[in-house]
């Protein structure tokens, strides 16, 4: 019996009639007390119950208010995401603008050399003018301003599409997706290396590339068939060494 009960019990026996109490051993109190036992553990119980209930409610409201802050961080979190997927297209943006403007002025420099007479520029200054251009977009590149770089090299293929580092701008645009892991995008790429210059010496290293892509992605049979028809079309290339080396088992990944 719990001290608890024993008060309770203790202050009902006190409050039965006189001679109840002085007959506290006859059957009659006995049955009384009996009686008044059984309704304090009934009040008891149902007072536990009501506390567990109290409980659970609250139980419920904290579970409430870790879900509202669940959605208000999700909520914050797509509003960042929003800001700098953003930020990253203004970069593209601001990339593409900077290398026309780049190229307008490295073209008003070059024109600025020539006599007054002269409407066009020289054959020379004009591959000069590719050949920074291309560089320039290539430096990117190697900074690992991939965005930077695809931006400038799709720009150098709309001013000098018929230049001679147009399948090189073109692969190293597939390169960069690759660097960025977008190899989808990177497939894509190489795959107009391959279609619009195809004997050019760049097209075995897209090749190349594509295979890697592929692997990536988890094609390992495409990979293979791409560095199969690598070796079977260009034969004699440093990409179809490296591709020979990555068909034998030992080059293989495991």
């Amino acid at each position: 019996m719990t001290p608890w009960f024993a008060a309770v019990l203790l202050a009902a026996a006190c409050a039965l009639p006189l001679p109840a109490r002085a007959l506290f051993d006859d059957e009659v109190a006995r049955q009384r007390i009996e009686a008044l036992r059984k309704q304090v553990e009934a009040t008891a119980k149902l007072v536990e119950e009501r506390l567990t209930q109290l409980e659970d409610r609250r139980a419920l409201v904290d579970l409430a208010s870790q879900i509202e802050a669940l959605r208000a961080d999700i909520a914050r979190m797509r509003g960042q995401l929003e800001v700098l997927q953003n930020q990253a297209d203004t970069a593209e943006k601001r990339g593409k603008d900077l290398y026309v403007d780049i190229d307008t002025r490295l073209r008003k420099l070059e024109q600025a050399k020539e006599p007054a007479a002269a409407d066009k520029p020289s054959a020379d200054a004009a591959p000069a003018a590719e050949t920074r251009a291309y560089e320039a977009a290539l430096n990117q590149f190697k900074l690992g301003n991939y965005a930077l770089a695809i931006s400038a090299f799709q720009g150098f293929l709309v001013t000098y599409p018929s230049s001679k580092l147009a399948p090189s701008a073109q692969y190293w645009i597939g390169n960069a997706h690759f660097a960025q892991r977008d190899y989808k995008q990177a497939i894509a790429a190489q795959q107009k290396v391959l279609a619009a210059w195809p004997d050019d010496a760049k097209a075995p290293d897209a090749m190349l590339n594509i295979a890697s892509a592929q692997d990536a992605l988890g094609d390992r049979r495409g990979a293979q068939r791409t560095l199969e028809g690598l070796v079977a079309k260009y034969p004699q290339s440093q990409a179809a060494a490296s591709a020979k080396q990555r068909l034998t088992p030992s080059g293989a990944r495991k």
